[in-house]
């Protein structure tokens, strides 16, 4: 019995040798793949999405690693170039405002083929998506709305990309794929835990978003109700399912709503030669032409006017929204006018209502003075945007002085700018799949999925795993 503890005491020596010299090599194993990760080049993907507003248009180019599992966020803006001149719902009226036109959209694209390498240029998606200014142009004069999309689709076919589609999206899309980007950006979709793994963060929460452009605002954020309605969406993002308030309100924007503002003040004056404007700033004076009131299926000329006309009053334009919950991400019009009033600094809702005032109240010549950053073309605006945003937010989509906070007024994300466009690309070019798969390398088979009230989605190009 004594010989045989020696023996046994050995092999547990040796049993305890072994696992370490295991446990070591794994170690060393892991160190070389890692480094080899660390180490191996990836190459650069690229898309193209032009932003075609009402009142401009702005290029931008994405990029993000290929062949790797991408990471939330991964995808980031390389270029955002604005086009020169007027909104592509302007064109087909003058030919050589035209000419400058498709000069603009040249110089745009040429800076965008250099940023991207020659040998990417093939396989590098480009997309044109049209918003509210071509959506009143369709109800207006089809046909001219016809021909500057097929135009732009010859142009946008002859450069060196992967043209897909130019078309004109819906306001339901536009506040979807702007909640989509704002939410993609933010990681709230999905994050690495501790074992390198891609889960759902914690909760699960989202960010609503509001978007003020410049002939519609758009509003989008997550419900835990079941509502019903044709503004309620169900939308699966890496296998979870979310419930999505959206709306567009076309003609709510901020220069088509400045139009039906100027029509009542010029309804109410008794001298057209000589108009009190109240939503301009003390000592501002301006001669503008009727047609830039008038001119837009936003307003129209009064007609058999009944003063004892009854009126019913009800929500915002008489559309049912649910009440506002978590955070948001206030951008475009809603971002440049707060920076116009607030510069970098924070408000609650009666310190955002006494800046409206003030700022109102400032005589036009030190404004000029104070806001050196703001041209006139746009500072002249201000005190109504002023007053139409704060209404919109108050009185509109019903922001109190417990929510108020909530609002974060932003013009982008991780050195990203957020709007629809993102979002839009990232739906399109399948790199959101409805169903999450941890592998690395699978190709998504397709992109947002929609349920009840569904998008017209089509996926293309090759789908990265997020």
């Amino acid at each position: 019995m004594a010989s045989k503890k020696p023996m046994g005491y050995k092999c547990c020596i040796a049993v305890v040798l072994l696992l370490l010299l295991a446990s070591i090599a794994a170690l060393v194993a892991v160190a070389i793949i890692q480094d080899t990760w660390a180490t191996k080049e990836y190459t650069l993907e690229y898309g193209i999405v032009i932003d075609s507003g009402s009142s401009r248009s702005n290029v931008y180019l994405y990029e993000w690693p290929g062949e790797k599992q991408n990471e939330t966020g991964i995808v980031t803006e390389k270029l955002n170039c604005r086009v020169a001149g007027d909104g592509i719902s302007e064109m087909k009226v003058d030919p050589e405002k035209d000419a400058e036109s498709w000069k603009s959209f040249q110089a745009c694209m040429d800076k965008i083929i250099n940023a991207i390498p020659t040998y990417k240029h093939k396989t590098t998606p480009l997309f044109l998506g049209a918003t509210a200014g071509m959506r009143l142009l369709h109800e207006k004069d089809q046909q001219r709305s016809n021909e500057i999309l097929a135009s732009l689709r010859d142009y946008l076919s002859s450069l060196p990309f992967s043209f897909q589609n130019a078309s004109i999206i819906s306001g339901q899309e536009e506040g979807l794929y702007g909640w989509i980007t704002v939410n993609y950006l933010m990681g709230n979709f999905l994050e690495k835990n501790l074992w390198n793994i891609y889960v759902r963060p914690a909760g699960g929460k989202t960010v609503g978003s509001m978007d003020l452009g410049g002939a519609s605002t758009q509003i989008a954020f997550a419900i835990q109700d079941d509502l019903k309605g044709p503004d309620y969406m169900n939308v699966k993002l890496y296998g979870y399912p979310y419930r999505v308030y959206t709306h567009s309100f076309l003609c709510y924007g901020k220069n088509e709503a400045e139009k039906m503002v100027l029509d009542k003040v010029v309804q109410e004056s008794s001298d057209p030669t000589y108009i009190m404007n109240p939503c301009y700033a003390e000592g501002f004076n301006i001669t503008v032409k009727a047609s830039s009131i008038y001119d837009t299926e936003c307003t129209k000329k009064p007609k058999n006017y009944n003063p004892d006309q009854e009126l019913f009053m009800c929500s915002f334009n008489g559309v049912e929204q649910p009440p506002v919950t978590g955070e948001f991400m206030a951008y475009a019009g809603f971002f440049f006018t707060a920076r116009a009033l607030l510069g970098n600094s924070t408000a609650d809702l009666d310190q955002f209502n006494s800046t409206v005032r003030k700022f109102c109240h400032t005589h036009w010549t030190v404004l000029k003075q104070e806001k050196t950053w703001i041209s006139d073309k746009y500072l002249k605006t201000y005190c109504y945007a002023a007053h139409y945003v704060f209404t919109l937010l108050a009185d509109g989509y019903k922001f109190d002085k417990e929510t108020w906070g909530n609002i974060h007024f932003e013009k982008e994300v991780k050195k990203t700018s957020i709007g629809w466009s993102l979002g839009y690309m990232l739906s399109m070019s399948n790199m959101i799949p409805s169903e999450f798969s941890s592998s690395s390398f699978a190709p998504a088979t397709e992109s947002v999925s929609y349920r009840g009230n569904d998008l017209p989605l089509k996926a293309s190009g090759a789908a990265i795993i997020l």
